[in-house]
């Protein structure tokens, strides 16, 4: 298929025509999640193939009978470990869980899926408990980058990542509370897109952060990632093609998003601007002081730790030996912060907010590179997670505090190292992030 066209509209008609079957579908995927030179054993934690075989052969069944379905009906989709599926325990990615209860429904946005006719074929790996961007993963292991399987596929959602960048899956969903949606995507060569926190259900997730916390899909495109959106929020679709890049007004921040950025993102987010502008894009670099003031204040990390050792401090007091040192530290570090620290972070969080609506309201999208670096490897994660999480979130973590809609959708040369272009829009304005997307998308596709 073309690169940017929609996998998952070509699928439903070949399924809809007869010319494919949802059972050979999944087939092929299981086929490449079971290859023993592959990275099927590391980036899924379970997989469902008896109950994926099952819902594939109903839908074909039902196909035959002629009744309609959703666009994402018989196509193979992956889940996050942070979800709770009825009946099983949900790890999080984490042996410390393996002692809880089996959860006593779906999340909602399983239900969703499963509602739509959607195939769910496994549970995927993750940084345990969502508290990094790096990837790692000391008790299922860490899924190699499809670029490069020596180099971290980023995270927290890296299994969501490479099932969807390896066709293991036709998408994926995941969650992304300072980047872990957009991070992977973009080091991986993915879609991913972080919807307004509001627009999914975060019912019947592991949380980390209540605050930041938002539920997003991962695809090979960006109306892939449309259709599955539509599903998951619950929202009728809209259309995404009708978007001219030559009636766009973007802004690029000025200052830090631009800074130490790889040779290989430099070139391939300018080549993306250059694009633009010739197709007739008026674009400007601007001072966006609340975002400055983000970078000084560092709210995230105060949030974070505050509210992810509320929800796990029990759980550290009874499993605390079965932690990734790393996250366990960074959860940990909750209980040295102050009341008035935390709270400074939630009150100013409005005003700033308030603040960048109205810098930026006369622009349709701010757009910057998704990561400043390409995949870095992971022996270097391993060695020095922290500042390799400092600098893959960067860009990505400030527009969760600001609750904008942020795609990463990739702009790198076929063959070489992925980067992604992120493109942020306006609070609610998803479906129009969207159709920006996919005009970039088309454009430099053409």
């Amino acid at each position: 298929m073309a690169p940017g066209s929609s996998e998952i509209r070509a699928l439903a008609a070949a399924l809809s025509e007869g010319r494919a079957s949802s059972g050979d579908l999944l087939d092929d995927c299981l086929r490449r999640i079971k290859d023993p030179a592959g990275e099927g054993t590391r980036t899924f934690i379970k997989v469902w193939e008896q109950e994926a075989q099952l819902a594939a052969a109903a839908f074909d069944g039902a196909e035959r009978s002629g009744e309609a379905r959703s666009p994402i009906a018989g196509l193979p989709i992956s889940v996050k470990d942070l979800f709770d599926v009825k009946g099983e325990v949900t790890l999080a990615g984490s042996v410390a869980r393996d002692d809880s209860p089996p959860a006593a429904c779906d999340a909602p946005v399983v239900n969703r899926l499963k509602s739509a006719g959607a195939v769910l074929i496994g549970r995927t790996n993750m940084t345990q408990f969502a508290y990094s961007a790096v990837g790692l993963n000391p008790h299922f292991g860490t899924p190699g980058n499809p670029w490069d399987r020596t180099r971290t596929p980023g995270g927290s959602s890296s299994g969501a990542a490479v099932s969807v960048a390896d066709r293991m899956a036709v998408a994926s969903i995941g969650s992304d509370t300072v980047g872990s949606i957009r991070v992977p995507a973009a080091l991986c060569g993915v879609v991913g897109f972080r919807p307004t926190q509001r627009r999914v259900p975060r019912e019947g997730a592991i949380p980390l952060s209540a605050t930041l916390d938002t539920i997003g899909p991962l695809a090979r495109s960006v109306e892939d990632c449309a259709l599955v959106f539509g599903v998951i929020a619950a929202e009728e679709l809209r259309p995404t093609d009708g978007c001219d890049l030559s009636s766009l007004r973007l802004a690029i921040p000025k200052g830090r998003t631009l800074e130490a950025l790889d040779p290989e993102v430099a070139g391939a987010f300018t080549r993306a601007c250059n694009m633009a502008s010739r197709a007739g894009a008026r674009i400007a670099e601007i001072d966006v002081e609340p975002l400055e003031a983000f970078y000084a204040l560092n709210p995230n990390a105060t949030i974070q730790a505050v509210e992810a050792m509320a929800w796990h401090r029990d759980l550290i007091s009874r499993r605390g030996a079965a932690y990734d040192p790393n996250v366990k530290a960074r959860i940990e570090a909750g209980d040295r912060i102050a009341a008035t620290a935390y709270l400074d972070c939630l009150m100013r969080r409005g005003p700033l907010t308030h603040e960048l609506d109205h810098l930026t309201a006369c622009f349709d999208a701010l757009i910057m590179p998704t990561v400043p670096i390409i995949a870095p490897p992971i022996a270097t994660c391993e060695r020095d997670e922290g500042s390799v999480r400092a600098q893959l979130i960067r860009n990505t973590s400030p527009f969760n505090y600001f609750d904008r809609p942020a795609i990463s959708i990739p702009i790198h040369e076929p063959g070489s190292a992925p980067v992604g272009l992120m493109l942020v829009g306006g609070r609610d304005e998803d479906w129009k992030l969207l159709a920006i997307a996919r005009a970039f998308e088309t454009a430099r596709n053409a």
